[in-house]
């Protein structure tokens, strides 16, 4: 019971605003000294917070999150994203719904290359949603594909999202295995999430197209076609044009993903190529000032600071929590559900999806899933599958009114005859094509196991 408010109380002062870390450490510590003075914490358990803190800051997995920020933002401040919607627009204009088409296939990409939501939500925003609106694009079909396409850097990888998760299931896939008196556990890295998450991620994207098309289809003035472009700017054709800027995010795909799922490199290894590979790509576009390189520092260690601090205040709160009892209580909850692992599951689905409308996916991730995690893979569900459906759920997350991060990032830039009413009637229909996605993949965990279990046998 105790427990219960301990995490009752965690999310109302995160509701309030406090900061994240400082919230998760702070009440945990309350808890705990009161616990102690009343003699229901045992104070031993605040032993092992260095320990904990010093494997966070010499975790090599964790290495990836700085790695992928900095590549993102290098990429943001290259304008790769810019020169992806002017040519795709241009090469799509013509078709009924080409804008909303091209915005997705940018999204996809960004999603591919560097995973940085917030940015590609606010480059599309601020470069196509004026466009949209211009052509006489409805208001509520371009705010949502914007959106939606934004997001989907959430669940393809690589996705700062499944390092996290990775390394959370990682510790709970151990923990469960040594309940179950495995002492020599199999492990789930982010390798592995990374490639289960292909599959997935693919399939949301036709799902989002497939809806595109029938709304083109069923309401042609709501996606109108633009009229013929000039493409005499490009004197060697402007097939050549596309295939040239189609290289720079093709490239950094294939060095990021392909090594990870060749088994040359591990998560962290592609990251530091990505990132490289991106600085470079930046040098040789002239798109890389001293200014804009320092603007691409400050902004990786304030992204990744804050992350760790995240992971720091975190362990405070694993540790009271535990010491009061709650993952016991959780492990009786779940375990007591009927329908066995598979109500548990959809208990646990349910309960980070309604979350999802008042917190973020870093909070989730590490408040909750810590908790259900030892305790749905003690029930024998498959660690990838489960990885897969988290940071499916997860996505949601982005895109839930009223707190939605997604619905926040675009509104800032959006003009002001765009109102937030508008904002959130055009992502309805995403989140119910995403739900759609979590249910599929739920029927068929195979869409997230296949691919691991053909490159890596596990």
């Amino acid at each position: 019971m105790i427990a219960g408010v301990l995490f009752l109380l965690v999310v109302l002062f995160l509701l309030a605003g406090y900061p994240v870390a400082l919230t998760l450490a702070g009440v945990s510590l309350l808890f705990a000294f009161a616990g102690g003075l009343f003699g229901f914490f045992d104070a031993s358990y605040l032993e092992s917070i260095p320990s904990r803190i010093f494997g966070i800051m010499s975790n090599e997995t964790l290495v990836a999150v700085p790695l992928f920020v900095f590549m993102g933002l290098t990429l943001e401040r290259a304008r790769i994203a810019e020169q992806l919607l002017e040519t795709l627009g241009q090469m799509f204009g013509r078709l009924r719904g080409g804008l909303a088409f091209s915005v997705l296939i940018v999204g996809t990409l960004l999603a591919a290359s560097t995973g940085i939501v917030g940015a590609t939500v606010v480059t599309m925003g601020l470069l196509s949603l004026p466009t949209m609106l211009r052509h006489g694009y409805d208001p509520a079909v371009t705010t949502g594909t914007i959106c939606a396409a934004g997001t989907l850097g959430q669940i393809i990888p690589p996705s700062i999202i499944l390092v996290l998760l990775g390394d959370v299931l990682s510790s709970a896939y151990n923990q469960a295995q040594i309940g179950a008196g495995i002492y020599s556990p199999e492990t789930v890295s982010v390798g592995d999430l990374f490639v289960g998450a292909l599959l997935p991620g693919l399939m949301l994207v036709t799902l989002y197209a497939i809806y595109l098309i029938l709304v083109a289809w069923r309401k042609p003035a709501a996606m109108p076609a633009l009229p013929p472009v000039d493409h005499s700017q490009h004197p060697r054709g402007f097939a050549l044009h596309v295939l040239r800027v189609l290289i720079v995010p093709l490239a950094l795909i294939l060095a990021v993903l392909g090594s990870i799922i060749a088994g040359v490199a591990t998560p962290t290894e592609a990251a530091a190529v990505g990132a490289s590979g991106a600085l470079l790509l930046a040098i040789t576009a002239r798109a890389l000032s001293l200014q804009r390189l320092r603007e691409i520092m400050r902004g990786t260690v304030r992204i990744s600071s804050m992350v760790f601090l995240i992971l720091v205040g975190a362990s405070f709160f694993s540790l009271v929590f535990r010491g009061l009892g709650g993952d016991e209580a959780v492990h009786t909850l779940l375990v007591d559900l009927p329908g066995g692992a598979l109500g548990a599951m959809f208990a646990v689905m349910l309960v980070m999806f309604l979350l999802g409308f008042i917190l973020d996916f870093i909070e989730i991730t590490y408040v909750v899933v810590p908790i259900v995690g030892p305790v749905l893979l003690g029930m024998g569900l498959d660690p990838v599958w489960l990885g897969v459906m988290i940071a499916l759920n997860l996505q949601t997350s982005f895109l839930t009114p009223p707190f939605g991060f997604a619905l926040f990032y675009l509104r800032g830039v959006a003009p002001a005859q765009v109102s937030t009413g508008t904002i959130y009637r055009g992502v309805l229909p995403f989140v119910a094509l995403q739900l759609v996605a979590l249910v599929l993949l739920a029927f068929w965990p195979q869409l997230a196991t296949w691919l691991p279990e053909f490159f890596y046998g596990r």
